[in-house]
């Protein structure tokens, strides 16, 4: 009998998701310590790069909050709502005042648990895929309660997709929050 609850589980497999793309990109992914998890971070990724300009750094890194749901996000076409529950965490995420860059990565899942996950002896499958987005630049949030974050359908947590991001951050930029 499974002594997991089906939260530890998506909570799990949101860290298995970007170890592996993590890794296929030729990353780290360290998971955080109970610390850095009262401060909003799951997992810390660095990306060591070819410089493509010369003021481009040739290390960066990067903290993620992970989350995993089964609830089918609204889709606007362009973008993927999710409701983040804690409003601090949200503003940690949108908090301009750090060194490190942070990221929310969402993995949606199919409803069904028997359907997350397929083994043979040929594959391993996950189902479904996992967004990225940051809050930096996000608005204030009033309510308690919690916000709706969008997720650009664009950012695909994907290898190609995060390799984009560490290049991006390699020449000092700074991804923002979309504006919808």
């Amino acid at each position: 009998m499974n002594s997991l609850s089906s939260l530890d589980i998506e909570s799990e497999l949101s860290y298995v998701y970007l170890n592996a793309v993590a890794s296929l990109a030729g990353m780290s992914c360290k998971l955080g310590s109970r610390h850095d998890d009262n401060r909003g971070i799951d997992a810390m990724v660095t990306a060591w790069l070819s410089p493509s300009e010369p003021a481009a750094l040739t290390e960066v890194s990067f903290n993620v909050q992970l989350k995993a749901t089964v609830t089918t996000p609204a889709d606007d076409g362009s973008h993927l709502s999710y409701f983040l529950k804690e409003v601090s965490r949200y503003n940690d995420l949108r908090a301009a005042t750090i060194a490190v860059p942070r990221i929310l990565v969402v993995l949606f899942l199919p409803s069904e648990a028997t359907d997350w996950l397929a083994h043979s002896v040929d594959d391993l499958v996950m189902r479904r895929c996992a967004y990225w987005v940051t809050l930096r630049g996000a608005p204030e949030v009033m309510t308690m309660s919690g916000t709706t974050v969008k997720l650009p359908k664009a950012q695909v947590l994907s290898p190609e997709g995060i390799t984009a991001l560490a290049e991006c951050l390699s020449r000092r930029g700074h991804a923002s929050y979309p504006v919808v």
